[in-house]
């Protein structure tokens, strides 16, 4: 664990004004700790809050405050489980592109009364484009706050098929936005789509673009000081692999990504040779008596799923399975602390087309965040997710005004007392 030298002064500066604490993996340090930490030697520290916020126009700055922000810190956690996100970089919207793909079916305009939007949910801040820095910010300051320590990234590669350069630029926003705020990230590359078929005919040509991928997440990503591991390996999850199959294929493609721990979708491990684990998807009772087979399982929570590909003409769908309330994401995340699971993703955080969110839809609001932070054990509370949400409407009406990167800076800090005072003032 990297040492933090001056952890000792930030923690007496910032005691009083920080709302849900802070703990090490480790090593019995002072509370609150700084935000990045994989549990391992070359972990680091994500990012200084005193710069951070999405804009540092230089508009009017009200009163504000003389407190300065401290560097963003992650909430105390009861729950040692290392929790994340699955999260889907790929909306866009006309502001961004001209085209409201995966907001729409076939990238069709969205209609005023959103008939056709393709979800049974609109999130509360409105369908949003992937690479706004206000929604990203947003997103991952929600997250520390739920009790996540990051987000697994669907990534479709650098081949720049179909909307993939798309994905790939909005995954390197997601990336900045993660780090500013303090949080970890993972990719998880989508070889389904992305090796598809359709994509690339020859399975030579195939084979080659995802070698030339990996060798892209190698050293453009691994290198990162918050992106996850395991025992200090690297670790990349890969949905999949169907496409490309075969130990030898697989020996071929991941060879650029050196010592990296490889997790693939659950069943999936003999397609793919000897990964070091697997990873959970949409199962409505997991069951994870094969976890112990492997190096690293990562267990599986889904809120429910829901999808509108049959409404939309987009063949039959997938089962459904009812939210129930809240009770099946509870059951989820109960079963993986029951298998004594150290790892466990949320499927998903924004995949409105198939209705597995938890991000705060206009329909259930804070709901499955109230139920992550019971579940991490964080003294947050929806208040602090509410005032987040504040702090975005503040953001976009008010983007030039210095205290709104000051605010997002607090908040990154957990000093919502500080935090809240300036969004008052811009409200």
């Amino acid at each position: 664990m990297k040492k933090i030298f001056l952890l000792a002064l930030l923690f007496t500066v910032s005691l009083t004004m920080v709302s849900c604490g802070g703990d090490d993996d480790d090593t019995p340090a002072p509370k609150p700790t700084p935000a990045v930490d994989d549990g391992t030697s070359d972990s680091g520290n994500g990012g200084s809050g005193s710069n951070s916020g999405s804009d540092n126009g230089s508009g009017n700055s009200g009163s504000g405050t003389d407190v300065t922000p401290s560097d963003p810190l992650q909430p105390e956690k009861d729950n040692k489980m290392k929790l994340l996100a699955h999260y889907m970089p790929w909306f866009v919207k006309p502001t961004a592109s001209g085209v409201w793909n995966h907001w729409t079916m076939s990238a069709n305009s969205l209609s005023p009364d959103h008939s056709n939007l393709a979800s049974h949910y609109t999130p509360l801040t409105e369908p949003y484009a992937s690479d706004d820095e206000a929604v990203l910010d947003y997103q991952c300051l929600l997250m520390k706050y739920a009790g996540l320590d990051g987000v697994v990234i669907d990534y479709m590669g650098e081949s720049g098929k179909n909307d993939f350069g798309t994905i790939a630029a909005n995954t390197k926003k997601m990336v900045q936005a993660v780090t500013k705020a303090g949080l970890q990230f993972a990719l998880c590359y989508d070889e389904q789509t992305a090796l598809a078929t359709g994509v690339f005919s020859d399975i030579t040509d195939a084979k080659e673009q995802g070698r030339t991928d990996m060798r892209f997440i190698k050293n453009n990503y691994f290198s990162k000081p918050n992106y996850l591991k395991n025992n200090g390996r690297p670790v990349l999850l890969i949905f999949g692999p169907a496409r490309v199959t075969g130990s030898s294929n697989w020996s071929y493609i991941t060879e650029p990504l050196g010592s990296a721990d490889v997790v693939v979708l659950n069943s999936h491990a003999g397609n793919y040779g000897s990964p070091a684990g697997e990873f959970l998807w949409v199962n409505k009772s997991p069951n994870y008596a094969t976890a112990k087979n492997f190096d690293l399982y990562i267990g599986g929570a889904m809120p429910g799923f829901w999808d509108v590909y049959k409404a939309f003409g987009q063949g039959n769908g997938y089962t459904t399975y009812d939210r129930e309330d809240g009770a099946l994401f509870q059951s989820q995340l109960a079963a993986a602390k029951d298998a004594g699971l150290g790892w466990l993703q949320v499927s998903t955080w924004n995949d409105y087309g198939e209705g597995t969110t938890i991000e705060p839809t206009k329909e259930y609001a804070y709901q499955y965040l109230t139920i992550l932070q019971q579940f991490a054990g964080v003294s947050c509370t929806q208040a602090d997710l509410e005032l987040v949400y504040r702090w975005f409407n503040v953001r976009k009406a008010k983007p030039s005004d210095s205290r709104v990167a000051q605010a997002y800076a607090f908040l990154a800090a957990l000093q919502t007392d500080q935090a809240a005072k300036l969004i008052n003032e811009l409200e």
